[in-house]
């Protein structure tokens, strides 16, 4: 099984180039052939980060997102950094609003030996992160420009992931569901034979507002069939419209809620709870990434229980899904121990084991994934629209706007004039276009 979802996801990945790899090459064509691992990537003559456990010593501390992995996971992962670097020592800090949160800590000049890298122009990561270029992995990562600038490896991803909807098959089974839903009018009948059957169709996690964020980005760019949606807003001072994609897409969260498909109260949701649930059959679906799938198994189900399906957001048959890195792991430049910080980076991927238990699409090329649910995800033929590295005038101009994209979905869903939403955004995005000379 392993060895055929290689195969399965190594066409998936080597059927297009990889954009994120193309530098400043927006475009989604070009050469399909990826490098293969190169045994010079780690030859003596590079520096790897892993040079002797004697130059890797002192504390470093990591900033991480996976608040459940603490007094858990990182527990062991501490204990097997030190047992390969015996002089060194790694302690985790754990925040719920990691990329609001790591930029006040960058900008205040104090921040952890290695973060995740936020939502910042790659213009300013010489400012705060060392290169990782000396890894010896640039030849074997995906996304390697993503985090990149003047030809700098700044940030590499933990992992790729798709998006689409994670399900519960014994919920789908007692809702009579017998066909996994390939047109959007399907998707809202099986919706209503869950809620009939008394289930919660779709956990939407609508209070804790991050997990809205496929309906900002990775559906309006599949419905688009554009990887550079998002940064093609430089183009417009009023970018979001309700016959285009981002309305398009949260129209449909929208009927959903209207439809009574979501959480009956949408303002008291609960991420952590909501895994338990989905895991119970109490609700039935996530509209998320790959890297959910084994923490609804870990929830109080098996993993042959959970099933994974590209999101039909129309009635066309066929569909576009988002290929995009994942967090990217980033050094502090400013480290008393960069060396250790980077070999623990290095650890990371190559060693840790995370990329499985997160249910991650490995970026390192010749680690195999480890997620079966892909496998029936693929059978439905998507095409995967790869990430492009974000537009640092795009960026900027999101940042001086203060636009979070998954508040803008709360208030769309949630107003009685959604055209009134997109107006707001839109005058906020135009001031903020022509502050930046844009």
């Amino acid at each position: 099984m392993r060895k055929s979802m290689l195969a399965l996801v190594s066409t998936v990945l080597l059927a297009s180039s990889l954009a994120a790899c193309g530098g400043n090459d927006k475009n989604n064509g070009g050469s399909s052939a990826q490098p293969s691992p190169s045994a010079s990537a780690t030859s003596s003559g590079e520096a790897t980060g892993d040079s002797g456990a004697a130059e890797i010593s002192g504390t470093i501390t990591f900033l991480t997102n996976r608040t459940d992995m603490i007094d858990k996971e990182y527990v062991d992962y501490a204990k097997r950094f030190k047992e390969k670097y015996p002089n060194a020592e790694v302690r985790f800090e754990a925040v719920t609003d990691l990329d609001k949160t790591t930029k006040i800590r960058i900008a205040s000049g104090e921040f952890p030996d290695v973060v995740l890298i936020p939502t910042i122009p790659n213009s300013d990561l010489p400012k705060y992160f060392a290169p990782l270029d000396d890894l010896g992995l640039n030849d074997r990562i995906y996304f390697k420009d993503y985090k990149a600038y003047d030809g700098k490896v700044y940030g590499i991803s933990a992992g790729a992931t798709t998006t689409g909807i994670v399900y519960n098959k014994k919920a789908f089974a007692d809702a009579g569901i017998t066909e996994i839903p390939t047109t959007l009018d399907e998707f809202y009948a099986a919706a209503e034979k869950l809620k009939a059957s008394g289930v919660v169709p779709l956990a939407s996690n609508f209070k804790d507002q991050w997990p809205l964020y496929p309906w900002a980005s990775e559906v309006p760019s599949s419905i688009a069939g554009n990887a550079n949606l998002n940064n093609e807003r430089v183009n417009s001072d009023a970018p979001y419209q309700m016959d285009n994609p981002y309305g398009q897409a949260m129209t449909i969260i929208r009927t959903m809620h209207e439809k009574g498909y979501l959480e009956p109260d949408v303002n008291s949701t609960n991420w952590e709870q909501s895994k338990k649930d989905v895991a119970s059959g109490k609700f039935a679906m996530y509209m998320l990434g790959n890297w959910v799938i084994p923490q609804v198994a870990d929830s109080g189900t098996t993993s042959d229980n959970v099933g994974f399906f590209p999101f039909p957001y129309d009635n066309s048959g066929k569909v576009n899904v988002a290929l995009a890195p994942d967090w990217g792991y980033g050094v502090n430049k400013d480290s008393k121990h960069p060396e250790t910080a980077k070999a623990f980076v290095k650890w990371m991927l190559e060693d840790s084991g995370f990329d499985a238990f997160a249910g991650f699409i490995p970026v390192l090329k010749d680690i195999e994934p480890n997620v079966p649910q892909l496998a029936e995800f693929n059978s439905f033929g998507p095409t995967y629209i790869e990430a492009v590295p974000d537009d640092e005038v795009a960026t900027e101009i999101v940042n001086k706007a203060q636009i979070t994209k998954e508040a803008v979905v709360q208030e769309f869903v949630l107003s009685k004039d959604p055209q009134s939403v997109f107006d707001k955004y839109n005058a906020a995005w135009a001031k903020a276009k022509s502050a930046v000379g844009k």
